[in-house]
């Protein structure tokens, strides 16, 4: 079933601020395995210009694909979640997220469309701090793979 093409452009509402906090900069960061002071030592990070330990710059992924979940669990979008994959991901940055940034993501649908009959869905997620400002700007892409013999 072909994505349904009015979603491009639809914005949903912000989600409920999530609040970064310095144990899961340094629990993402070992997991990553990151060991960069900046993420799990404040003074170092200090030392480097920032107010607080910052997290690395794929931190924002998990609340930007939960922001999509909006998108992505709406059945009028046409979109069979059960044979995607993830195809692409990028990040704009305007200043780190740093311990303590209380962060919402507004998703937008950029683009729906079939490609070799697989449906791709992109996805802009913009996060912003508390009071307004946006910290970065998150792209991904998610393709529904074709059913096989369509």
């Amino acid at each position: 079933m072909a994505l349904d093409q009015s979603f491009v452009g639809r914005t949903y509402p912000p989600t409920a601020p999530y609040e970064v906090g310095r144990e899961k900069i340094r629990e993402f960061a070992a997991a990553i395995g990151d060991a960069s002071g900046a993420h799990i030592d404040p003074e170092a990070a200090k030392a480097l210009g920032h107010t607080d330990v910052i997290a690395p710059p794929t931190f924002v992924f998990a609340l930007t694909f939960a922001a999509a979940g909006q998108i992505i669990e709406d059945p009028e979008l046409g979109l069979d979640f059960s044979r995607v994959v993830h195809g692409d991901q990028k990040f704009a940055y305007r200043r780190p997220v740093r311990a303590g940034d209380r962060l919402t993501v507004t998703s937008t649908v950029e683009k729906a469309e079939t490609l070799a009959g697989n449906d791709v869905l992109s996805v802009r997620g913009d996060v912003h701090a508390e009071g307004g400002e946006l910290v970065v700007t998150a792209w991904m892409k998610l393709v529904s793979r074709a059913a096989e013999g369509a």
